[in-house]
């Protein structure tokens, strides 16, 4: 069956010093190319000796980040510059640089400097010593960002955790090293709306966390205002938990309990007091339902335009240009 995910053993590889390629999805980063570039390849080299490549991912800067991607690439023979035909968002454009990795290890790191890339040779370490195919990076301190942001994240990996049908490591980003049969696994998921560490904690095999202290971003703004991480957390619940389908069942236990203490409080009215009094509360009743009933049928909605789009089987990115040069 072609769709069927095979996997394959690691232990060989990891018994030489293996082909690491670093993924690292871009988006307006020009101001800390430079500086990203040098400390990936000190890492890199520490590590991996000439044995490992960078795909740097461009995913539709409007600035000059593939002018950057390109330079490197044309100086350093271990720089693959992969540009994207638009902005397909941050989890599409590292789908395609998993696509394009052929190393035998995959580091993911962000490229704004907040991971740092000199985590690189313990996190080998770690996997190596406790034989996982995924090292993640659990974040222990979040420096540089605002009290809302790290507010509303804890709360969003709590909320996941609960509500998801796998265990997604809480504090958790994207910044992990996996063998390349996780990867691989990864690369062959063919959904659309991909929330890429609930796709890594599905596949299972041995996770093991790396505690890190994050820091502030190297250069430019953040690139996940508010309205994307909404967009983000919607994903990572519609793409990996069915709580919000099934919320409709738990509207209509507390709709039956509201009409219930509605309906003995007329009963009593009517026999005890000769009326029933409540138009506010009738209208208030009437309200909540009609409520309850739009979001329910706007959950309802989101799963099935998700269906709509899966259904049309398009490519869930489009890549415009590979510059390759490493031999």
């Amino acid at each position: 069956m072609s769709q069927m995910m095979q996997t394959e053993s690691e232990s060989s590889r990891l018994e030489r010093v293996p082909f690491l390629s670093i993924v690292v999805p871009c988006f307006n980063e020009e101001e800390g190319m430079s500086a990203l570039h040098e400390r990936l390849m000190a890492s890199a080299k520490a590590g991996f000796g000439e044995n490992f490549e960078i795909v740097f991912v461009d995913d539709g800067s409007s600035d000059h980040t593939w002018t950057s991607m390109v330079d490197l690439n044309e100086q350093y023979p271990h720089i693959v510059a992969v540009k994207l035909s638009r902005n397909h968002g941050h989890q599409l454009a590292l789908s395609a640089g998993l696509t394009v990795a052929s190393g035998d290890l995959v580091l993911v790191i962000d490229g704004d400097l907040q991971d740092p890339p000199e985590l690189l040779a313990p996190m080998f370490e770690l996997l190596r010593s406790e034989e996982a195919d995924v090292v993640y990076g659990q974040r222990r301190t979040r420096a540089g960002e605002s009290w809302f942001k790290r507010g509303t994240a804890s709360l969003f990996y709590r909320i996941l955790s609960r509500f998801t049908d796998v265990d997604i490591p809480v504090d958790t980003g994207d910044f992990r090293l996996m063998t390349r049969r996780a990867a691989k696994l990864i690369v062959q998921m063919p959904e659309r709306d991909r929330f890429i560490r609930g796709m890594v904690a599905w596949i299972g095999f041995k996770q093991v966390p790396f505690v890190y202290d994050r820091e502030p971003r190297f250069a430019g703004s953040t690139k996940y205002p508010f309205a994307k991480m909404l967009r983000f957390a919607m994903d990572a619940f519609l793409g990996h938990s069915m709580a919000l389908l099934r919320i409709s069942a738990y509207f209509a236990g507390l709709t039956l309990i509201v009409l219930g203490g509605v309906g003995a409080h007329a009963l009593y009215s009517w026999f005890f007091l000769d009326a029933v009094p409540g138009w506010t509360s009738l209208t208030m009743l009437i309200v909540a339902l009609g409520a309850f009933q739009l979001i329910v049928l706007s959950i309802l909605g989101e799963y099935i335009g998700r269906i709509y789009l899966e259904g049309k089987r398009r490519p869930v990115f489009i890549i415009d240009q590979i510059k390759r040069s490493f031999k």
